[in-house]
């Protein structure tokens, strides 16, 4: 113990030494001619609010001439002499290289700073219990977990941060607004079947997935009828199509335009549907798909969740590579051919291509399933790691994997970057926010 103090004490006087030796030294010249220069970065990693000592060569004592970044966001300068920099990251600034620029000239750090998010979990509505009651927060009740097979993973967010989701065990489709506001947006909550009409007037069976395109349209499919709905902004729901093949789940493909709806069956398809209904097959064979989302490029990510694997299928021909998963059950993060996926079942995408997969889509939702979390799929390398949850079943609020969910099935994410989960067993909606 008294070896780890006296180390720690040596580390708090060393930074004191870095933050006085880096003030400004008038007695420095910085060269317009000559480059400038990055050695090394120190700390490698940290949240927002990290200070950052930046050690490297030629560096000007005039802050208002130096700019640094960090994936493109700007770096308070808080220190500065001809061989050091302090700035401050600030948040949600990412993972990257740090560039430093001064007139004409630029430096890129080597090594990476990696971004630590404090991810943080609450519940924006939902009571616990299964049931119906529109309402604020957790007075509001929904039923996703009234029958075993319940299966719903239909949740979305609009511009105006407001969330819709199938209540699959209600009929119909409730509207959460930024405050919690729970409302029965389109459906009969005490009668389920099929009539199209605004409001209550219209009638779902077992909504399951759900979308919304550019305009705030939603698009919901429905396996207890067989068909795919449209419902405009005022609630109005009218049939866009029937189904070829019992639908599951649902996306739109911003670069086409059109809808993808997937049969969570084996052999199950997916199926592209055109803004006037005519539908046509484009994947066949796939091993229950449960899950869609479209990159910025219109390339199809699909969740296989009879395989453990999530699919990429190419937007110019639709061939199929794994993208993450080593095809075998389990709860494993890591690199993309060694992660583990158990049951994975709903899935969104963010503006950067990063992919949020509900972990827990097993046969009645059981709170035995290895895998309760929210996993995140980077864009770039196809990692996997864990965005909240763990492989422990619970309802808790609490920061990244102290936080628990029981059968998460459903996800999305606004355009802030913050993700709401569809949590089956819990019958609420959770929150998560990235800081």
């Amino acid at each position: 113990m008294k070896r780890y103090i006296n180390a720690c004490l040596l580390i708090a006087a060393f930074l004191l030494v870095v933050i006085a030796g880096c003030k400004k030294d008038e007695g420095f010249k910085h060269d317009d001619s000559s480059p400038i220069t990055i050695d090394k970065i120190l700390p490698e990693k940290g949240s927002g609010g990290t200070e950052i000592l930046i050690n490297g060569s030629n560096f000007t004592t005039d802050t208002s001439k130096i700019r640094v970044t960090l994936n493109g966001k700007p770096l308070k300068v808080v220190g500065v002499n001809g061989k050091q920099l302090m700035v401050v990251v600030p948040k949600k600034a990412g993972s990257g290289a740090i560039t430093v620029k001064i007139g004409d000239k630029t430096a890129t750090s080597t090594s990476t700073f990696t971004y630590e998010y404090t991810r943080t979990v609450t519940t924006l509505a939902g009571s616990g219990v299964a049931g119906f009651a529109n309402a604020q927060g957790t007075d509001a009740m929904f039923n996703f977990s009234g029958e075993s097979w319940y299966r719903a993973s239909g949740i979305v967010v609009d511009d105006q941060l407001n969330v819709y989701v199938t209540d699959v065990g209600n009929h119909c489709i409730r509207k959460i607004d930024k405050d919690g506001n729970v409302t029965t947006f389109v459906g009969n909550p005490t009668s389920g079947g099929y009539a199209d009409g605004k409001g209550t007037a219209a009638k779902f069976s077992i909504p399951y997935g759900l979308t919304i395109d550019p305009e705030g349209n939603l698009y919901c499919v429905d396996p207890g009828n067989w068909d795919i709905r449209k419902i405009t902004p005022d609630g109005t729901a009218s049939l866009l199509t029937w189904a070829n093949q019992e639908p599951w789940s649902v996306v739109f493909d911003k670069k086409s335009g059109n809808i993808f709806y997937a049969s969570c069956n084996s052999p199950g398809n997916v199926y592209q549907v055109t803004p006037a209904g005519v539908t046509s097959q484009v994947i066949a064979g796939l091993n229950y798909p449960s899950g869609l989302a479209f990159d910025n490029t219109g390339n199809l990510f699909v969740t296989v969740h009879g395989d453990q694997v999530i699919k990429k299928y190419e937007s110019s021909n639709w061939i199929g590579t794994t993208a993450a998963g080593s095809g075998s059950v389990g709860y494993e993060d890591g690199p993309a051919s060694s992660a583990k996926f158990a049951y994975p079942w709903g899935m969104t995408i963010d503006a950067s291509n990063n992919l949020y997969i509900a972990g827990n889509g097993s046969g009645g939702g059981s709170t035995s399933n290895p895998d309760q979390s929210i996993r995140y799929v980077d864009g770039l390398t196809y990692s996997v790691s864990t965005f909240a949850g763990s492989a422990n079943a619970g309802n808790v609020n609490a920061v990244g994997k102290a936080a628990a969910f029981s059968a998460p099935s459903g996800v999305a994410v606004d355009k802030n970057g913050t993700v709401y989960v569809l949590d089956k067993n819990n019958n609420s909606i959770r929150k998560i926010v990235s800081e």
